[in-house]
């Protein structure tokens, strides 16, 4: 029997002013790769190298995440390594 997966939004914080652009889009990066690792592993993708790029960017349209680079999904697969 399936069951429908159900996403909590998290209340977001503002981030801290006067950094460098740089430091947003790698913290951007980083959140956005642990979501998707997150739901990764939820639907039971365990294993680094099963996680291939088409399956992160599949997971990416069902929950409703931008299409990520090349760079976000080598991080995905690091996060579910560590895991």
């Amino acid at each position: 029997m399936a069951t429908a997966m159900t996403i909590q939004h998290v209340k977001k914080k503002p981030l801290p002013a006067g950094l460098p652009r740089e430091w947003y889009e790698s913290h951007n990066r980083r959140l956005k790769a642990m979501r998707l690792a997150i739901s990764l592993l939820d639907s039971g993708t365990y294993d680094a190298r099963r996680a291939t790029n088409r399956k992160i960017r599949t997971m990416a349209v069902r929950t409703g995440i931008h299409r990520p680079s090349n760079v976000t999904c080598k991080m995905v697969r690091a996060f579910i390594k560590e895991a």
